[in-house]
């Protein structure tokens, strides 16, 4: 490879890195938007937690197997997995943890990766799944 196609190729991985990661933004940025603005109704934790919870989320969506992640409403995180196997699902679950012992995540079914076509819709996804890493760190 010539040190000319060396330097297009870095180019080019460097601009998908980048459109990658603001596509995370972008969930983070729109799922707390739409909390924070009342669209999805009355808050139900303090708007400082949704805030928090926006610096966490881009966190956790840098994570191994998320395809994507969002701010819940109920005041979790909430990751679309990229696969839904057991292994993957442990393996992201185990370092979320690690880096944020006192938050809780959720991960989106295969059905409700299908069915959550909107922001509004994966906004008012209940948390009742959620992993408290507090309850797994005992």
């Amino acid at each position: 490879m010539s040190a000319r196609a060396a330097v297009k190729w870095a180019a080019a991985l460097l601009i998908g890195l980048g459109v990658s990661n603001q596509a995370f933004a972008d969930s983070c940025a729109k799922s707390r938007d739409y909390i924070l603005q009342g669209l999805a109704g009355d808050l139900t934790k303090p708007s400082t937690t949704y805030r928090d919870l926006f610096k966490v989320c881009l966190e956790a969506s840098t994570l191994p197997n998320v395809k994507d992640a969002y701010i819940l409403k109920a005041g979790v995180i909430s990751i679309d997995p990229r696969r839904n196997t057991v292994m993957a699902t442990a393996t992201t679950l185990a370092k979320f943890c690690d880096r944020f012992p006192n938050r809780s995540v959720r991960f989106f079914t295969p059905a409700e990766q299908r069915h959550a076509q909107t922001v509004g819709l994966v906004v008012m996804t209940p948390a009742g799944d959620a992993t408290s890493c507090k309850k797994i760190k005992g």
